[in-house]
C-alpha cells in the first residue's frame, strides 16, 4: 500500500466515488452507499485481502454477483496493490461501536466486544433495534430482553417456538448481541444440526473433551431448531449434560423450535422437563400491523424510502415475513432497472394485482380512498365517519366503509377498527356482517354497492 497512514475511510471513499460515476443512482444508494471497508491485511505476493461490510444478505449477494470485480479494480487503483475482496454482513451501526478505526494492517489493537459477535456466529443485523414488536411476539420479546439484561438469572432456559419465518432466530441472536455489547460473557450460537455434527465428529476423532469445552465454557448458549436432536440418543445424552453443566456454572441457555417441548416427538422426557423449567414463549404469525412495521424497518435498512401507506398496501397483499423480504429484494432490483419512486404503478406491477376495473385497468386502492369515496357518496364527512355520532345517516355509511375495508381490501379487523376511529373488532364484525346481509337481500342496495365500487376503482 502506498502510505501506512491510509485508513479505511479514505480508501473506501475513493472507491465509492469511482463507483458512483458508473452505477445508477438507485443502485448506488441501495447496494454501494451502505457498505464500509472493514479491514485490509497483507497476503503473500504483495496481495491485499480487503474485507467489505454490508447490512444484509441480499446486498451481499448482489455485490458478489454484480460488483465484485469492479470493487477489486477500484481498490487496486486506490491502494496501488492487487486486492482480493471478501464481502460479509456487518452493519454500519455495529462497526461504529468498534473501538478500532484504522486499518488492522497498521494498527493491531483489537476490540473483544466488536469481534465477539463474529466469533459467536451471530448475524450483524439481528439486533433488538431491528426487531419489530406486536401482540404476536410481545411476550417472547420481553422475555428475551430480560434474559439479555440478566443472563443465567431470568428465565433459564428460555424456549422460543413458532412457525417458519416469524423471527425466532432474530430474537435469539439479539440476546447474544446485547450480552456481548454489555460485556457479560462469551456467547455461542449454533443450530441443533451443528451441535449434532460437532458431536459426531468428536466421537469419530476422539475429541469429545474439546467439543464439551466449546459448548460448556460460555455464558450464553443459543441453540436454533433444537428439535433436530430428537430421536438421537447419544446427542440427547450429551446435550442433557451440557445443559446441566452450563446451569451449574450460572450460564444461560436459549433455544428455538418449531413447536413446544411437549410436542417434540422422540425427545427424551428429561429434556422436555428441562426445556420447560424456565419460560416457554411462542411467536405467532405476523399480523397486518407487524408486517407493516417489518417492511418499514427492512426498507430503511436497505435504503429504500417507503411511506406508511405503501407498506400497508404491501402488507395487505403478502402474509409471510420471508415473502415480504423476497418482495423487497424484487423491488430493489426493479428500482435499479427502472429508477424512480415506489409509486402505485410500480406496486401494481410487482405485486401482480389482478384486473379489478371493468375496462381491464389495474389499480391499487388505498383505505383512505375507500373511506373518502363512501363519505362523498352518502354526503358524510370523513371525520364524521370516524367520529362517535350514531345517527342513521352516519352509522350506516360507516358500516358500509367497514364492509369495504374488510371484504374488498381484506384488511384485518383490528386495522379496520383503527381506520374507522379506533373501534374494536366486534364492532367491525357486526357492521360488516350487517352490510353483507343487506347486499344478499336488497337488490337496490346491491346496486348501490356496485356504484360505490365503480367510483372507487375509477379513482
Amino acid at each position: 500500500m502506498k502510505s501506512e497512514t491510509t485508513d479505511t475511510e479514505r480508501v473506501w471513499n475513493g472507491v465509492l466515488q469511482a463507483m458512483k460515476l458508473t452505477a445508477s443512482e438507485a443502485a448506488y444508494t441501495t447496494y454501494l452507499k451502505p457498505t464500509i471497508l472493514l479491514s485490509v491485511r497483507e497476503r503473500e505476493g504483495s496481495r491485499l485481502i480487503c474485507e467489505v461490510g454490508c447490512p444484509s444478505s441480499f446486498i451481499k449477494s448482489t455485490l458478489e454477483q454484480r460488483y465484485w470485480g469492479q470493487l477489486a479494480e477500484e481498490l487496486e487503483r486506490v491502494t496501488g496493490q492487487k486486492c482480493e475482496v471478501i464481502i460479509r454482513i456487518e452493519s454500519r451501526r455495529t462497526r461504529e461501536q468498534e473501538s478500532e478505526s484504522s486499518l488492522p494492517l497498521f494498527n493491531q489493537k483489537t476490540s473483544i466486544k466488536s469481534d465477539g459477535w463474529k466469533r459467536a456466529n451471530l448475524r450483524g443485523d439481528f439486533t433488538f433495534d431491528n426487531y419489530a414488536v406486536a401482540g404476536s411476539n410481545q411476550l417472547a420479546f420481553a422475555a428475551a430482553q430480560a434474559v439479555a439484561r440478566k443472563p443465567g438469572e431470568a428465565y433459564n432456559p428460555l424456549f422460543i417456538y413458532g412457525g417458519v419465518g416469524v423471527g425466532k432466530t432474530h430474537l435469539m441472536q439479539a440476546i447474544g448481541h446485547e450480552v456481548i455489547q454489555e460485556g457479560k460473557g462469551t456467547v455461542l450460537f449454533c443450530s441443533g444440526e451443528d451441535f449434532t455434527n460437532d458431536l459426531v465428529e468428536a466421537i469419530r476423532y476422539k475429541s469429545t473433551e474439546k467439543v464439551r469445552a466449546k459448548y460448556r465454557k460460555v455464558k450464553l448458549l443459543l441453540i436454533d431448531d433444537v428439535q433436530f436432536i430428537a430421536g438421537k440418543q447419544q446427542v440427547q445424552e450429551e446435550f442433557f449434560h451440557t445443559f446441566n453443566a452450563l446451569q451449574r456454572e450460572g450460564g444461560q441457555v436459549v433455544m428455538t423450535s418449531d413447536r413446544p417441548p411437549s410436542e417434540i416427538s422422540k425427545l427424551e422426557e428429561r429434556l422436555k422437563s428441562r426445556f420447560g423449567a424456565g419460560l416457554i414463549a411462542d411467536v405467532g404469525p405476523a399480523g397486518f400491523e407487524l408486517r407493516t412495521a417489518i417492511l418499514l424497518i427492512k426498507s430503511k435498512q436497505l435504503g429504500i424510502p417507503m411511506e406508511m401507506e405503501t407498506a400497508q398496501i404491501i402488507a395487505g397483499q403478502i402474509e409471510g415475513v420471508r415473502e415480504l423480504q423476497g418482495f423487497l429484494s424484487k423491488m430493489i432490483t426493479d428500482i435499479e432497472l427502472n429508477p424512480g419512486s415506489v409509486n402505485h404503478e410500480r406496486l401494481e406491477r410487482l405485486l401482480k394485482i389482478p384486473n379489478t376495473g371493468g375496462n381491464g385497468a389495474k389499480r391499487i386502492v388505498t383505505p383512505s380512498e375507500v373511506i373518502s369515496v363512501i363519505g362523498d357518496y352518502y354526503g358524510v364527512a370523513v371525520q364524521q365517519l370516524k367520529g362517535e355520532r350514531r345517527t342513521k345517516t352516519i352509522a350506516w355509511p360507516r358500516q358500509v366503509a367497514m364492509y369495504f375495508l374488510r371484504n374488498e381490501l381484506k384488511l384485518p379487523f383490528e386495522e379496520v377498527g383503527r381506520l374507522i376511529g379506533g373501534r374494536d373488532h366486534t364492532t367491525i364484525i357486526h357492521g360488516s356482517d350487517k352490510v353483507k346481509v343487506e347486499i344478499e337481500t336488497n337488490d337496490n342496495f346491491r346496486n348501490e354497492v356496485g356504484e360505490i365500487k365503480k367510483r372507487i376503482l375509477g379513482g
